[in-house]
Parts: C-alpha cells; sequence; structure tokens
C-alpha cells in the first residue's frame, strides 16, 4: 500500500508541474507581450488537465467505494 501511495504522489506531482506550465508560462509570457495564440492554447491544455484530473479523481472515488463495499 506504501508503494501505492508514493506512485500516487509522484503522479500527482507530474500533473501539478504540467498545469503550472500549462497557467504560469503563458501569464508570463502574456505579461512580457509575447504570443497570444500561445495563450490561448495553453490555457485550452490547462482546461484540459483540470477535466482529466476530474475524471481521474472520479475514478479513485469510485474504485475507493467499491474497495469498501467488498471489504
Amino acid at each position: 500500500m506504501k508503494e501505492t501511495k508514493d506512485v500516487l504522489r509522484v503522479v500527482g506531482i507530474i500533473l501539478l508541474a504540467l498545469f503550472v506550465l500549462a497557467v504560469g508560462v503563458p501569464l508570463v509570457l502574456a505579461a512580457a507581450g509575447v504570443a497570444l495564440g500561445i495563450l490561448g492554447f495553453l490555457i485550452g491544455l490547462a482546461v484540459m488537465l483540470i477535466k482529466l484530473a476530474i475524471v481521474v479523481a472520479i475514478i479513485y472515488l469510485i474504485v475507493v467505494g467499491i474497495r469498501a463495499v467488498l471489504k
């Protein structure tokens, strides 16, 4: 179980880093006045990552619920 927690922690850190890159980089570029087209793309990417995180969280809750019922 500890190994699973470690894997989930690493996956969470990677997703957080992707989210920060997808949101932070466009904000910095917009502040510098560079590439508004890239800004729209990266914001769309950030929205997609949020949706993916929600789907993963829902699947996790379903799995935990099934596991609790089977115990």
